[in-house]
């Protein structure tokens, strides 16, 4: 993650580097049915170099942050010990992420606890000199920092009169709440000084039932009961330092831990929920609310310009019952700047602190987020010509989507077609002319329906003042395919640069900056309309990556603002200690509490009808409830077109379900994870298919693990991790069992034979210990075989298809691959360039590695592959296995076959475009219509065969009686004969039998034997009228 003076935090980076299909952004392999952090390297007996990284490392001399190669962090050897390593570092104030990484990489790291591959340390860095020592018997990091007595805070208050805290019970034991309006308690010779204390009584049994089933996760605590005078100044003493204390029979305190407070505040201001948040226009007249329940005072300052410059105005904001904050504003306030001024007490620092902020709510912002904007949104000028009319690309049903997903920059930075000015911005979709945009109307005219953006929320992390983005200072095309110097030079500048993925949220409701002609005033508003409209012009729906499970920052950080208006509310604190939870990757939100889950509906609501989006994506949505998932499809349903100028009910709404992290088994609540999501019409990921046909998963050792699509059996590479021929053919067998399941939208129920002969549902074929089938509905499975976390299709084929596979036997191998998520009856999802063999140069995370290593080539001039080695971070490790691919120019696709892909690709589309038989969009007819007819312990390894009968039940394509799809991943033809297609006459699909591939135009049918010939790795369509 880089470090910025206005845009500054904890990476989405450091897991973002360990995020595959996050899994595939943060597992136990991506099941990924739950996730954990990938095993760091075998213990280091004696480290080579112990470096402190994290967010702090721009701080202290590094040129960016969580830099495992950075001398100025290291740490040195302390003598006369044999494990203990530590250095001081002059650290400004502030909040910071941090671990340890040995030997200049990431391969061995400890985090929290001094678990390997562990979560994120955080740093409340007071300012000034801090010592930081490592333990290396230990793996932990320590320093010298003193924490706030209360800081660590391990009771919960959950209702008016009620305290939940894993207390000390020994006899004679007595309870109490300790409050300091101003701070300043301490505890000194037993006793608590600086403050009053309310009694507490400790009732019989645990939590009572009612609270217990709202926090499932603190339901073995002990319940502390406060009398119901004491209760009802709640409001009052939650203004200050709170502390409970266990306390002796001899007077004295055995125990002491700070208070969690959103169960409270939920509680105390339910009403917020109903209140309307951040800036609204009467008339012409601006209204500002900000809900700050715990402050003791809210001003809102105006400025004439997003940077420098005093106020121009101070004016006090007046509070409300339920803890809203409201200011009512003059004419002349539009197109000016403002912040908030928060008086609050935070118990990181142990004191009433005054915190300039941004708006939460913001939807207009300066340049790098420094001051939020008055702008009304609904205001003509801002809107493109036609906008208010503007049509949109038809969908009858979820399932009719083929998406592709993109990222703003990618898309143009390199497109010479585009005004220099307009490269990497929004404006390059308004040009229809550009190379970029013809690629995205051939697509659409071949099928694909939909784009998905990667996130263009306003974004932590990224320079969004072009003139002050760095660039690499090398000529990086004149170094060798394999050299370790593109990365070495694009890592000086990575921190400074104009490239990041995005999974930084700052601000959700307000477009990002870098991606405008100008961050300052609404010129992101008006582009990102104009990108919306150009794409839907184009024939391509817009999917909007929304990342609400975390934010870039937290606690005091000068860019953070949830946390400095209502401290220790919005994000999920560890139950014990108080700490903040970061298994997403940074600092993880807790939508479960009222006002965040608020926040995230409002803003998506906001995004809908400002922008007239068409879907979203959620980026961990397993770390949201399933009930917050209900929310927010409920609320996009009462969007209408007459009242909102969007249809609600047509939004798409899918995301990641991974299981994993503190939330893992509905441990807090039901989560928004896979099998929970069945029956909601809500998408998720399905990595079943994903690494069925890619072979094995996203953090395997040794990445020359194959799949069905990667010559598993049928054409084994070197590798020993693939097992001997038997175990070979028994991964391929229930391999194909998992792409049957995938391709009927991972019904649950779905009754089929397997690769035993026995008959067996969805749910009963087994993917790394969780069920294979776990949709009710074909749109909720999104079905992918590549997207922006992992590598591309194309270099997991180079890893794990043998070195000397031919490159016209790639380019086939990348087609079938495809196919199975074109004939999915689930949602197709697409990554940006898969069509035209995309490379990263292997890199598996590319998220920060530059525009070098993300090129996205219109011209088909180059695929990306051969730009050197991928930054060491993510992907030194396998430095053995990418060398000797890289240096072969064999492995490198000229020109002509990335256009032959690209072709081919297109006819996928074209062919599920052309019949509704393979998007059904009911399970019962999926049940009815489709099977697999080649199954068994008999069944050709690397085939598959799907007969989908529409002779049977409803008619739902009146041209064709039925499809037979072959798909022939073995080095050799097949011959299939398919139950039922006897007598009747199958041809080659028009598409194919017409199209730029002659290997395919010679698969036949014979219908006196009913039986399918399909040439080796090739997918072929047949159909019957």
């Amino acid at each position: 993650m880089t470090h910025h003076s206005t845009k500054s935090g904890p990476p989405a980076a450091l897991n973002r580097k360990l995020t595959a299909a996050l899994a595939a952004a943060c597992a136990t392999p991506l099941a990924l049915g739950s996730f954990a952090l990938p095993a760091s390297a075998d213990h280091t007996a004696v480290p080579q170099a112990v470096a402190l990284v994290g967010s702090l490392q721009s701080e202290i001399g590094c040129p960016g942050d969580w830099q495992p190669d950075c001398a100025a962090s290291r740490l040195r050897p302390v003598e006369g010990s044999a494990t203990l390593y530590r250095a001081t570092f002059d650290i400004p104030a502030g909040t910071y992420g941090m671990k340890v990484a040995l030997n200049n990489s990431w391969d061995e790291n400890y985090g929290a606890g001094g678990a390997a591959g562990g979560g994120d340390l955080v740093l409340n860095a007071p300012g000034g000199p801090v010592t930081f020592t490592y333990d290396h018997a230990s793996h932990t990091l320590s320093d010298d920092v003193p924490e706030a007595l209360g800081a660590e805070a391990g009771a919960h208050w959950l209702s008016a009169d009620t305290i939940a805290w894993q207390a000390p019970a020994a006899e004679g034991t007595t309870y109490r709440l300790y409050s300091a309006p101003d701070g300043g308690l301490a505890v000194a010779d037993g006793q608590v000084t600086g403050g009053s204390y309310t009694a507490l009584e400790k009732t019989a049994g645990a939590l009572e039932a009612g609270l217990a089933a709202r926090y499932p996760h603190l339901a073995g605590f002990a319940s502390l009961r406060m009398a119901e005078g004491d209760a009802a100044r709640a409001g009052e003493l939650l203004k200050g330092q709170l502390l409970v204390a266990a306390v002796g029979a001899d007077g004295k305190v055995t125990a002491a831990t700070g208070v969690q407070v959103p169960g409270i505040l939920d509680t105390l201001y339910r009403g917020a929920a109903e209140r309307e948040l951040g800036l609204a226009w009467k008339g012409n007249r601006p209204e500002l609310s900000l809900w700050a329940p715990t402050a003791r005072s809210v001003t809102v300052h105006t400025y004439a310009s997003g940077s420098g410059g005093g106020p121009v105005s101070s004016r006090p904001m007046e509070p409300s019952r339920d803890g809203v904050w409201s200011v009512s504003g003059d004419k002349d306030w539009k197109g000016a700047y403002y912040l908030y001024e928060v008086e609050v007490f935070v118990p990181e620092t142990g004191k009433v602190e005054r915190n300039l902020v941004t708006d939460p709510y913001s939807v207009g912002l300066s340049a790098n987020s420094e001051r939020s904007l008055f702008v009304d949104v609904e205001d003509r000028s801002l809107a493109p010509d036609g906008w208010k009319k503007l049509q949109k690309p038809a969908l009858n049903k979820p399932e009719d989507l083929s998406l592709y997903e993109l990222h703003v920059r990618d898309f143009s930075i390199t497109d010479s077609s585009v005004p220099e000015t307009h490269r990497g911005t929004y404006k390059a979709f308004a040009d229809p002319d550009s190379d970029g945009m013809r690629r995205i109307r051939e697509l659409t005219a071949a099928g694909m329906n939909a784009v998905h953006l990667l996130p263009v929320n306003d974004i932590g992390t990224i320079e969004e003042q072009r003139s002050e983005q760095l660039e690499p200072g090398c000529d990086l095309a004149a170094l060798p395919a394999d050299s370790e110097e593109q990365q070495a030079c694009i890592a000086e500048t990575a921190a400074r640069d104009g490239f990041n993925w995005g999974y930084d949220p700052l601000h959700y409701t307000t477009p990002e900056g870098s991606y405008a002609t100008s961050p300052d005033g609404t010129a992101r508003i008006t582009e990102f309309r104009e990108m919306v409209a150009g794409l839907n012009a184009a024939g391509a729906r817009v999917i909007q990556d929304v990342v609400y499970n975390h934010t870039s920052s937290a606690g005091q950080s000068g860019s953070n603002n949830l946390d400095r208006i209502v401290p220790g509310y919005y994000h999920r604190l560890n139950a014990a200690t108080g700490s903040l939870e970061t298994s997403t990757c940074c600092a993880n939100t807790a939508t479960e509490n009222t006002m965040m889950g608020k926040l995230m509906i409002d803003s998506l609501v906001t995004l809908a009808k400002t922008y007239k989006l068409d879907g979203f994506r959620f980026d961990l949505m397993g770390h949201h409830s399933k009930q917050n998932m209900l929310d927010v499809r409920a609320a996009l349903d009462e969007l209408t077109l007459a009242k909102d100028g969007v249809d609600g009910k047509n939004i798409t709404l899918y995301g990641e379900g991974w299981n994993f992290g503190e939330v893992a088994n509905n441990a807090r609540f039901v989560q928004a994870t896979q099998e929970n999501m069945a029956g909601t019409g809500i998408g998720t990921f399905n990595d079943r298919l994903r690494d069925a046909v890619r072979g094995g998963g996203p953090f395997d050792p040794d990445p020359r693990v194959q799949g069905f699509a990667s010559g598993l059996f049928t054409d084994p590479n070197s590798s020993p991790a693939n097992g001997t021929p038997e175990q070979q053919k028994a991964t391929l067998l229930l391999a194909q069992d998992l792409i049957k399941v995938g391709l009927t939208g991972n019904l649950k129920d779905y009754s089929f034979v397997d690769r035993t002969g026995a008959t067996v549902k969805g749910s009963d074929v087994p993917y790394n210990g969780a069920p294979a089938g776990y949709t009710s509905d074909p749109q909720e499975a999104v079905t992918y075989v590549e997207a922006h976390d992992n590598e591309t299709l194309f270099d997991a084929l180079a890893l794990k298809l043998p070195q000397d596979t031919p490159m016209a036997e790639r380019t086939r191998m990348q087609t079938l691959a495809l196919s199975t998520t074109a004939f999915s009856q689930g949602i197709s999802f697409w990554h940006a360039g898969g069509e035209s063999l995309r490379s990263k140069s292997l890199d598996r995370n590319s998220y920060d590695s530059g525009d070098w290593f993300n090129i996205l080539d219109h011209t088909d001039g180059t695929n990306g592959f051969g730009r050197g080695l991928p930054p060491k971070a993510d992907n030194e490790d396998k430095y053995q296995y990418l060398r000797p691919l890289l240096a072969d120019p064999a492995l490198k696709p000229a020109p002509a076959a990335i256009a032959e892909a690209r072709g081919r690709a297109a006819e996928l589309l074209q062919i599920r475009k052309s019949t509704p038989l393979f998007h059904l969009g009911d399970a019962g007819l999926v049940q009815q219509k489709v099977s697999f007819p080649a199954a068994g312990p008999d069944q050709a390894p690397g085939v598959v065969v799907m007969h989908i009968n529409d002779s049977v039940g409803p008619d739902v394509d009146k041209d064709l009686s039925g499809l037979v799809v072959v798909f022939n991943a073995a080095d050799e033809a097949v011959t299939q004969a398919v139950a039922g297609t006897t007598g009747t006459a199958y041809s080659l699909h028009p598409v194919q039998a017409s199209g730029i591939d002659p290997v395919v135009r010679t698969a036949t049918h014979n219908p006196a034997t009913g039986s399918f010939t399909v040439p080796a790795r090739t997918v072929a369509v047949f159909q019957a009228g």
